[in-house]
């Protein structure tokens, strides 16, 4: 079983919602230390772990933050470095945001795979033994026992071109970089304006994430008929790697969001304790 990567590599691109391009080196490191950043852009560099606990805020993406010092949008690295098997590497960043590159996290598995990596499963914790669950409104995240790790994800949008999809994905049967890996994130060009007056999405572009108007999408193709649903599935996984090992569960989620999702994976850590 994989637990770091054969040697280092190193990714440059625009930050989604900081615009600032950043270089990201993705470096060995040893067994059971785990999966850290290191703001190498800053006196004393110092590091911040891909830890539930270190967890900033989750505002259209997921940011860390240890001694005051932030690193954001790290779900999509994180759910290709857990989707390949990888338990342990220290990721060396240069700015304070991850960069997005395509959208999806196939960039990033490619550079693993082309840095000498065969990509393996996802290394799992143990199995969780009753359902936990974190809902608001009609919207929830659960964890529920299971004789294998799956997951199921919805979603329901008022956009002819989204509307109600749902995906159910069994890591032993599909392999992350080929069935979650490459569905990119999506936005909806009704929504541009507001979020960049929020000093959000700074860095966004018709290159790098999948755009949603009432009358179709502006940028097809797209790669999945549901690819909007099976980047929120490559979200929850990121989120859930802050774990360090996702446990054995069924997960299930429906018009989840980051902040949900985290809020699964502190219910599931603290169990674990």
């Amino acid at each position: 079983m994989t637990s770091t990567i054969e040697k280092g590599f190193t990714v440059s691109g625009i930050g989604l919602h900081s615009g600032v391009e950043t270089t990201v080196r993705i470096l060995p490191t040893e067994t059971k230390q785990g999966r850290y950043f290191v703001r190498v852009d800053l006196p004393e560099k110092p590091i911040i772990p891909a830890d539930v606990s270190a967890v900033h805020q989750t505002l259209l993406s997921t940011e860390l933050m240890a001694n005051g010092v932030t690193v954001r949008t790290v779900e999509h690295l994180l759910a290709a470095l857990t989707g390949c098997g990888i338990e342990n590497a220290c990721i060396e960043i240069d700015g304070p945001e991850v960069p997005l590159l395509d959208g999806s996290a196939k960039n990033w598995v490619d550079a693993i795979i082309k840095s000498g990596l065969n990509p393996s499963e996802i290394v799992l914790g143990i199995p969780i033994e009753e359902a936990i669950w974190v809902r608001d409104g009609d919207s929830f995240v659960a964890a529920i026992p299971a004789s294998e790790i799956r997951f199921s994800y919805g979603i329901d949008f008022p956009y002819e071109a989204i509307a109600n999809q749902w995906v159910s994905w069994n890591p032993k049967k599909e392999p992350f970089q080929n069935f979650i890996a490459p569905a990119r994130t999506f936005g909806f060009a009704d929504q541009i304006e507001q979020l960049k007056q929020a000093g959000l999405i700074k860095g966004g572009s018709l290159e790098n994430a999948l755009v949603c108007d009432p009358t179709g999408w502006v940028n097809p193709p797209l790669r999945f008929e549901n690819e909007p649903v099976r980047h929120k599935l490559l979200d929850l996984i990121g989120d859930l790697s802050l774990l360090g090992t996702i446990p054995q569960a069924h997960f299930l989620a429906y018009k989840a969001s980051h902040n949900l999702h985290v809020q699964l994976a502190k219910k599931l850590h603290s169990v674990d304790k």
